[in-house]
Parts: structure tokens; sequence; C-alpha cells
């Protein structure tokens, strides 16, 4: 039998809710059939890129029978009112990370969802790219033996692109500033390559950017392992850049933004280059939720797991605030 797109409607108008969409329009998966934000110049303005119903009301998008998900991209701090009243009305929910701005809204944001029965999936794309992908695959193969460390830097450069009034550059709608909204994806990543954190010593600064958000993150994160593993994050550096290496025993794989990936074997001296085709993350992970609205399957990340990876960075805000050492399940336990 065929599939049947799943039916979505688009809420927060912004550049990323154009990113989602323009993965929707490659994908066979999902059509978007309504959009809502309370600025009618925007939610006009999406209407008529992407060929959908611009609604004047939230409350529209919820009573119409024909949008059977969500895709959101609103604020992290009306996460759960949104999330929530989507779950109420039966539609599921496909939410931009971070889940929420607190554990605790992460927590309600879950249960809302379970409760009414419909899926939620959490966007993290940046997993799903082909380096690590096929790391994550000579990890499970063995070949890298026991995992001792890894180092991992994402950065952009911000200065004169952002809009100060934004959520996303405001202490209020993104605390840990670079650390929640960015780095965030390096520390998934990193689980997601390492295995779960158990702990974070971290420091933040703001050094370039205007406004009261930190534009520059270091962190150390101790994995459950034992491994050890440092991210850089920064909005204040001179351009867009990615590195994540990662060391095994047996074999350490090395990739950055301008050389793609490269492997080392044990007893090797010198790297070689991987040839791999860059695969389509944000669609393939849109195509995982649209296979699990139909029953198809689970989303790799879920509410549980996105409250687990906002633990991560919350223990890095209070790390960098009260200058110590502080513990994921500290953090769970009082969410």
């Amino acid at each position: 039998m065929a599939f049947e797109p799943v039916r979505v409607a688009c809420i927060g108008m912004g550049w990323w809710s154009d990113v989602l969409a323009d993965a929707i329009k490659r994908s066979d998966k999902l059509k978007i059939v309504a959009c809502y934000s309370r600025s009618p110049e925007k939610r006009q303005a999406f209407a008529g890129k992407y060929g959908c119903r611009a609604a004047e009301r939230y409350e529209a998008i919820l009573d119409d029978h024909a949008v059977e998900a969500i895709v959101n991209t609103t604020p992290n701090d009306v996460h759960l009112e949104t999330t929530r009243a989507a779950a109420a009305a039966g539609k599921h929910v496909f939410l931009d990370k971070p889940i929420a701005n607190s554990i605790a809204d992460a927590r309600a944001i879950t249960a809302a969802c379970r409760k009414a029965g419909v899926v939620l999936a959490l966007g993290y794309q940046r997993r799903r790219e082909s380096p690590f992908r096929w790391i994550r695959r000579q990890i499970d193969d063995g070949v890298f033996g026991k995992l001792v460390n890894a180092e991992a830097n994402i950065s952009r450069d911000r200065l004169g692109k952002l809009d100060l009034t934004s959520w996303r550059y405001t202490a209020k709608g993104m605390p840990g500033g670079v650390m929640l909204q960015i780095g965030i994806h390096y520390t998934d990543v990193l689980e997601y390559l390492l295995g779960p954190i158990k702990a974070v010593n971290a420091r933040l600064a703001q050094l370039v950017l205007p406004g009261d958000n930190p534009d520059v993150a270091s962190l150390v994160l101790e994995h459950e392992s034992g491994a050890l593993a440092t991210l850089n994050a920064s909005y204040a550096s001179a351009s867009e850049y990615y590195l994540m290496n990662v060391y095994g025993k047996e074999a350490s794989a090395y990739y950055d933004l301008h050389q793609g990936l490269r492997f080392l074997k044990r007893g090797g001296d010198r790297s070689s280059p991987v040839a791999l085709e860059k695969n389509d993350a944000i669609r393939d992970e849109l195509e995982e939720f649209a296979a699990a609205v139909r029953g198809e399957g689970q989303p790799e990340m879920d509410g549980e797991r996105g409250t687990a990876s906002l633990a991560v960075i919350r223990a890095g805000i209070e790390s960098a605030r009260e200058g110590r050492r502080v513990e994921v399940a500290e953090v769970l336990s009082r969410g």
C-alpha cells in the first residue's frame, strides 16, 4: 500500500521554520497544509511560499481534522503550551530542539504526548549526518575498541547578523546562550557516539556579541563509560566551523567541515579519507517522524531522550554559574 503523506501544519514562523518546510518539500512523506504565526505578515508570507492555508488562530489548526501533525518551531518557553494543546487535540508533534528551557516543562511535554497517545519527535539532525552514522557503525562493530576521548567544536559568526529582540539571543529565551542554541547539537552527537554523559564542567563567556547572553562556551564532559570529551561552542568566531574527533584504543576518526572524515587504525602512521555522500539529515528525521505517525517505528529522539539532552546543558549552565562539576542526575532529580 502506498504511503499517504502526513498532513502537517507549521507553527512559529522564522528562519528555521523555512528550513524544515524546505526539507518537507524534498519529501513525499509529508505535506504542508496549514501554518500559523501570531504575525499576519509572517504567516501570509509562509503560506504564499509553501502553498498552504494561513490560519488566523492556532485553535483553527487544532480544530482542523485535515491536520494530522504539528511541526513546532515556536520559542522554547512556549513549547509546553503549544505542544500540550496539540496533543490534547490529537495532533502528533515534531518539535525542534531543545524540548524546552526547563526539565519540568520537558517532562510535562513528554507526559502530555504520552497521555494523548500521539507521537513526539525532537529535531536533532546533526547526529544523523553521514560522518557520525559511519563512526557509530564502526563503534558498534568493535573497530574502535574502548572509547577513551573526543573533542568537538561547533562555531558560527553571528556578529552583525543577529536580531537582539529575537528570543533566540536573549538570556530569558535561550538560557546558556550558545551552549543551548547550538552546543546542544554536539553534546547530543557526543552522547550518540560515546554514550550517556554523567557530569559536566563548563565555562561561559560573552566576548563579542551585544546583548545579555554568552557567545562562547567550553565544556568538559564525563561519559558514564569513563571516556572524557571536550566541546567548544561559539557565536563569536571568524566563520562557521564544525569538528568532531573520536579516539578509541584501536582506532580514531577525525571529522571537520573543510576536510571531511578521516580514519586511522592503531599502528597506522597517517589517516585515510573516508568517502561519504552527504545525506539529507533534516529530511531524514522528518520522514522518520512521518513513519512513526503511520505506526512504523519510533522516533530516535523522543521526549525522554530530549529531556536527557536538555539536562546535560542545564548541568553545564549550572556548572558555569557555580564554578563546580555538576552531575546530570542531580539536574534531573530536581526537575
